[in-house]
Formats: structure tokens, sequence, C-alpha cells
């Protein structure tokens, strides 16, 4: 009996032999232990279900099942390092339960609990060892004695059908861990993203329009003092007020268009990006082929994501003309911004590129950056469609 094919490359184990090597061993050891282990799993289980449904007429039967199943995910654990020590399977942790109950709340922390995938694939995998472990157990143990010369091989066979069976019960989903810690991290990136946009509208209200504010307060009670006194010191000094005021109120227009502008919102992304492309210092041709207009977000991200784009063309690429480019592909939308520039450019070059690729990311967004030296430079943004009526009717 020979390896199954279909094993990792990673994971292999070295190719079966007559002799008794190391391997070998471990792998015996391992069959013999399937026995213990597969009663301790089994009367688990048993208890755990009959114990737990039997009781859930009553206040403590679903809270100790999900107890119970938090602790069926331990005997996975200890299967999971045992098949990882003795037969060098590599397998990876699941997901850890989340642990705080004070702020999740009693009921939410039960039917997390209670509907916990890998608590219930751990007891599955517990129940179905009993026979499993008893097969083995006497079939390595008559083959010790009687079937020794070709133990090897079969202690090899019957170990990948362990490896099969710890991988397929007791190995975490990769698409579903993989899409958790994905949005654990987008998590992250959204709200210190979201920290730094206020402190970064707190700064520019303090430097900005509230400091020029503070000072025309002053000028005017200045002004009203010299009212009677110096008339026309005090004409002056309202009249130099009401050029701060202006400064003042052109300000706080920036710095609510830097929030949300009101183009976006009135006219959409063709008539925003226009604008922002009328300040740049580089000629942009812009085109915007949407069949309708995306939800509020998706919106928001885009416009932001493009201002950004073309500030980055304005300061570091010496470029000579710029094209931004927006359409939807199926249930994406798509940005391409091109310049002919120098190039070079990077996302560890400090010029907020991984600023960017982080907060599409965080809305399972992609960001593309191809920048050669010498240029041109490319970028292209893609973001998850959503229709504007449907994100609406989501909230009502």
């Amino acid at each position: 009996m020979t390896m199954s094919p279909s094993l990792p490359d990673n994971d292999r184990p070295p190719p079966v032999r007559f002799a008794f090597d190391r391997q070998t061993w471990k792998e015996i050891a391992y069959l013999l232990a399937n026995l213990p282990m597969a009663i301790a799993g089994f009367v688990y289980t048993v208890f755990l279900v009959g114990v737990g449904v039997g009781l859930s007429v009553t206040v403590v039967g679903l809270p100790l099942l999900a107890l119970g199943l938090q602790g069926a995910r331990g005997l996975g654990r200890a299967e999971r390092a045992r098949a990882r020590g003795m037969l060098g399977v590599r397998i990876d942790e699941p997901s850890p339960m989340p642990r705080s109950r004070r702020d999740r709340g009693f009921f939410s922390w039960l039917w997390s609990g209670l509907r916990d995938p890998v608590g219930w694939r751990a007891l599955l995998f517990s129940f179905m060892r009993l026979p499993w472990g008893v097969a083995t157990f006497a079939v390595t143990l008559v083959g010790l004695f009687v079937l020794w010369p070709v133990l090897p091989y079969i202690a090899r066979g019957l170990t990948n059908a362990d490896r099969a069976m710890v991988r397929g019960l007791l190995s975490p989903s990769d698409e579903l861990e993989a899409r958790i810690a994905e949005l654990e991290s987008d998590r992250g990136v959204v709200v210190d993203t979201a920290a730094a946009d206020l402190r970064r509208i707190e700064r520019d209200l303090h430097d900005g329009a509230q400091a020029r504010l503070v000072a025309l307060a002053m000028d005017l009670g200045l002004a009203k003092e010299k009212l009677t006194a110096d008339p026309e010191a005090a004409a002056r000094m309202v009249d130099e007020a009401h050029g701060e005021v202006k400064v003042a109120l052109q300000e706080l227009r920036d710095l609510a268009r830097g929030i949300h502008p009101a183009v976006l919102t009135d006219r959409g992304l063709d008539a925003a990006l226009s604008a922002i492309a009328s300040r740049c210092t580089v000629p942009v041709n812009v085109s915007v082929e949407l069949p309708g207009r995306p939800a509020e977000a998706i919106e928001g991200i885009a416009y932001f994501t493009v201002s950004e784009l073309l500030q980055n063309v304005s300061k570091h690429s010496r470029a000579r003309s710029v094209s931004v480019e927006v359409w939807r592909s199926h249930e994406r939308l798509l940005i391409q911004v091109t310049d002919d520039g120098v190039g070079g450019a990077r996302l560890d070059g400090g010029t907020g590129m991984a600023g960017l690729a982080e907060r599409l990311g965080a809305v399972d967004g992609l960001f593309v950056l191809d920048s050669p030296e010498g240029g041109p430079t490319t970028v292209t943004a893609e973001l998850p469609w959503r229709d504007r009526t449907d994100a609406t009717s989501k909230t009502l």
C-alpha cells in the first residue's frame, strides 16, 4: 500500500520502506493511541449531546451545550497537535471564539457558542473515531506480531486515512478563515482612517478658521472701543475684519469640500471629478461612463481616491497630461488614472499610495500601481458596485 498522491507536498511523509525507521514508529504509535483518544472523545461527545439536549428544556441545558462545544474545540486542538507531532500534518488552528460575554451579552454569547462550526465538527470527528480507533488499534497490534514485514506499508495507508480525516474535519475553512482575518484587518483600517480624518478636521479647524475667527473677534472688539474716539481707525479695522471673514468662509468651504463636496452630492461623480480636475496643475481629461450613481459611500471613496491621485500627480509626477477614466464592469466600479510623468511611484514611497490601498481594501476594493522608472504611471482602483437605491432601501 503506497502513500496517497493527494497529500500536499509540504507535509508529505518520507517514502515508506520495509525498514522500521523513525517515521514508521511514529505512525505505529499514532495508530495505537487512536483507541484511547477515540474512547475519550466518544464518551465526551455522547455525554455532552445527551445531557445538553436532555436538559435543553431547563435553563442549564443550552449553556451547558455551548460550554461543551468550547471543550470540543480543546479535543480538536489536541488531535491537531497529535497529528502535527506524529504524522507531520501541517494544519492551522481555526479562529478562536470571542470570549467577552460582558460586552456582547449572555444571549449573544449563547447563540455564538451553539452555532460554532468548529466545535460541532470536532464533536463529529470524535464521534466517528471510535470504530476507526478500534480497527486501527487491532490491525496495528496484530501487524506487530504477524504482519511485521509489511507493517510499514499498512501503517502508512492507515495514517493516510487519518491525515485525510484530520484535514477534512479539524482544519479551518481556508476561505472562511481568510475572510475573517481580512475583515478583522479591514475593521482596524476603517477605525484608524476615521480617527485620522477626525484629527485632520480638528487640526484644520483649530489652525485655520478657528484662529481667524478668534482674531476677527479681537479686531472687532478693538474697533468697538475706537468707534467713538477714532471713527476712521475703527472703520479701517472693520474693513480688515470683513476681509478676514471672507478668508475664514473660504477656508470653511475648502474644509467642507474636503469632508464631502456639495457638487458630488448634487451632481455625481462626473461633475465632481471635473471640478477637481480643473484645479489640478496638469491638464486632465476626465471620462466617466456609468449607468447610474453608486451608493454614497462608494461614490465618496471613488472621489477622494481620484482627488488624492491628482494631488500626487501635481506634486511628484512632472507630467504633462493626465487621464481619468471611470466605468462600471459587472458589479465593480473601476477607476484608472494615467499620467505621462517620470514614474517610479511606489506604495511605500511616502506619497499616500499605501493609505489609498488600505482604504480600498477596507471595502473589498483593489488598488494596483504600475509605475516603471521613466513612466508612464497607471493606477487602477476597483470598488464593489452597490446601487444607490438598494443602499437606501437597506437603511430604511
